[in-house]
């Protein structure tokens, strides 16, 4: 009898051991807001393409919502891109807007 039961608790522990690692791997790491947005401002900043724009940020519950005007659609895309790549961020909202001025 135990010859039968043991191979089946081990595949069975085997079984709920790799579910839990990967429910423990798709689960995305919280960071707080505020951290969020300090995190996505200074990404921004070091950016040689983006550096010099003045964009607002802000975030809620990892979604994060840039705002304010660049001067080409590569800037728009490059801070959304850039902003997508910060740890913690689950979406973008990008509001920027073109304005060649």
């Amino acid at each position: 009898m135990i010859r039968f039961v043991l191979p089946r608790f081990v595949a069975l522990a085997v079984v709920l051991s790799l579910a839990a690692m990967i429910l423990a791997a798709d689960q995305k790491q919280h960071v707080p807001d505020g951290e969020l947005i300090d995190q996505v401002r200074v990404h921004l900043a070091n950016d040689p393409d983006v550096g010099g724009v003045k964009i607002d940020v802000d975030a809620h519950d990892g979604v994060v919502t840039i705002a304010g005007k660049c001067k080409t659609e590569k800037q728009r895309i490059k801070a959304e891109k850039i902003v997508k790549k910060v740890k913690g961020v689950v979406s973008v909202n990008n509001q920027l807007v073109i304005s060649p001025e």
